[in-house]
């Protein structure tokens, strides 16, 4: 298909996915090749239409696209917010849940630690529940499942600030590190990091992502949408906002 023929294809679809431009109402009575015609012309002679139409095209696709976001969601939504598997910091019994995918060798997600920790200081009814997500190497992998196995000992919620202080690369030694420092045994750390759990919670972490299409991190679930990247204190404040 050449050129002309895709950026034709593209005209139509939009125009006929809208419904509002007199070329669809016209397709009622006109030929199917004179309707070709008149597109071609229109073309021709205001070639910017075509950007306009790819424009109208991709809002159309992103508006499907978060209708099955929303949906999934919906279907999802007890796993999201209530999986007992899930560490969950604020309040246990908040009226809206923040639900954060990150990794902790992202330094966006890194950025994000003073937003939500302001968040959470400022707002006593936000339930922030953390799907970790390890997706930049072994060395996240392991301090995700470190941070996970750390629950056994209480100490998850200072382990998490703690790896996401860290100034320079997450891997086993500085984990361990960070371990230490924060009065983890680190020896129990490392049996209890072994839990079928620990794995089953990252697995859930993938799946999630993938059936809602997250593709980075840091991101967040909160309400009917997903918000990808970081946002800040009033940012989160603001939607918190929303969905109360």
């Amino acid at each position: 298909m050449n050129f002309l023929a895709r950026t034709f294809s593209i005209f139509m679809m939009v125009l006929f996915a809208s419904g509002t431009n007199a070329l669809a109402d016209a397709s009622k009575t006109l030929s199917e090749e004179h309707i070709k015609e008149l597109a071609l012309e229109a073309i021709l002679e205001n070639p910017a239409i075509i950007e306009e139409a790819i424009q109208r095209l991709q809002k159309v696709r992103q508006e499907q696209r978060q209708a099955g976001v929303k949906n999934i969601i919906e279907l999802r939504r007890d796993t999201l917010e209530n999986d007992p598997n899930a560490p969950v910091l604020g309040n246990p019994s908040g009226d809206v849940t923040l639900v954060e995918f990150f990794d902790y060798n992202c330094p966006y997600c890194k950025r994000a630690k003073p937003e939500l920790e302001a968040l959470l200081e400022t707002d006593a009814n936000v339930r922030l529940v953390f799907r970790e997500w390890p997706i930049l190497g072994a060395g996240s992998v392991f301090a995700a499942r470190a941070a996970l196995a750390a629950r056994k000992q209480g100490k998850y919620e200072d382990f998490h600030w703690a790896l996401m202080g860290f100034k320079g690369r997450i891997d086993e030694t500085s984990t361990m590190k960070v371990a230490r420092q924060i009065g983890l045994d680190v020896e129990q750390l490392k049996s209890d990091m072994e839990d079928p759990s620990i794995t089953e919670h990252i697995q859930l972490s993938m799946a999630l992502a993938q059936d809602l299409n997250i593709t980075g991190t840091p991101s967040f679930v909160i309400g009917d949408d997903v918000f990808p990247g970081l946002l800040t204190r009033d940012q989160l404040a603001k939607v918190v906002a929303e969905n109360r």
